[in-house]
């Protein structure tokens, strides 16, 4: 929708946009969407009833979020789904239903801390929540599981132009490391099927993955192992580090990569899947990711960044390879 109002107004609206992720976060834990695809255009008094919550309430918050575009207002007073409201269902090809529940639950919570954070340096998450992310998501189970559909949601997208662009075929064992509930190793076997896997995260997490990978019918391809990638990884000749390195510090990043890098068989590669910051003003969706990822430690990095991880983890970075707009494979080989 275009935005003709006066900057003042723009960066009002700015300044009031943790409202209007609050109301996503709602209309998300009130199954508003998925309620109106099952039942058809609704009125604020009807979902009501099936929400269980104020009927004027209700229809304010719809109205808000009809305003962005998010759901429209029918002349009968019924609601009717977007086609950005359709992506708050929970099925939807392109849901992020799940990454509204989280964002605006557990991050929206951390974001308190945000200007110590900006101030210090220093990890806001763990000042705000007590404990960092993983260990957080370790002990509320049902929060983890919130987490994984996010971030599967978030990235799933990535799955096949990253199988699109790269020839995993000419491996023997590719290793995920830090693969959640493995449906992007899942996807590299199934259009591999003479690779075999192992799927390498905490135990709690490879817990939450063994019915997914047994589903799948790859159980007899897939090796499921816990442990700790700073402690060490399992041997194979292909590494994929999706979203994993820009959750940790440059000193703990390099930990990461050199236990790799130490696994690693000969003529083997690592696979860091993430964005690559341009530089430049132009927009990108990840240069504001990276202030999430400040919050736990993280960061989102450029080129330059990337190649000083590596020599320091005993690689090179050999090329970049664009599988989307915004996100890269990182190819590392040994130095």
């Amino acid at each position: 929708m275009e935005n003709n109002l006066p900057p003042n107004l723009v960066i009002t609206q700015m300044i009031f946009g943790f409202v209007t992720a609050k109301a996503i976060h709602v209309a998300a834990k009130l199954n508003i969407a998925d309620l109106i695809a099952s039942n058809g255009p609704m009125s604020a008094s009807e979902l009501s009833i099936k929400t269980i919550c104020d009927t004027e309430a209700v229809y304010r918050v719809l109205r808000a979020l009809a305003s962005n575009g998010i759901f429209i207002e029918n002349e009968d007073g019924r609601f009717s789904l977007t086609p950005m409201a359709e992506c708050l269902q929970e099925n939807h090809q392109d849901s992020m239903k799940a990454m509204a529940i989280a964002a605006g639950g557990l991050f929206y919570r951390a974001y308190n801390e945000f200007a110590f954070t900006v101030q210090t340096g220093k990890p806001g998450f763990e000042k705000a929540i007590g404990m960092g992310p993983f260990e957080y998501l370790s002990n509320n189970p049902e929060e983890g599981k919130t987490f994984d559909r996010a971030m599967t949601n978030f990235h799933g997208g990535e799955t096949q132009p990253m199988i699109d662009h790269y020839d995993f075929s000419v491996f023997d064992t590719v290793v995920d490391v830090g693969g959640g509930n493995g449906d992007v190793l899942s996807s590299v076997l199934e259009q591999n099927p003479n690779v075999k896997g192992i799927l390498f995260d905490m135990e709690e997490v490879i817990e939450r993955a063994k019915s997914n990978i047994a589903d799948k019918g790859l159980s007899n391809r897939c090796q499921l192992q816990g442990g700790d990638f700073f402690a060490s990884v399992p041997q194979g000749d292909s590494y994929i580090l999706r979203h994993i390195v820009h959750d940790w510090s440059d000193e703990d990043a390099v930990k990461i990569l050199s236990n790799c890098r130490k696994a690693l068989k000969p003529n083997g590669k690592i696979l860091v899947v993430e964005a690559v910051i341009p530089k430049g003003n132009d927009p990108h969706p990840f240069k504001w990711l990276d202030l999430t990822m400040l919050m736990i430690g993280g960061k989102e990095r450029t080129k330059d960044q990337f190649e000083t991880l590596f020599s320091k983890a005993g690689l090179r970075l050999n090329r970049i390879i664009p599988i989307t707009p915004a996100i890269s494979i990182v190819e590392g080989l040994p130095s």
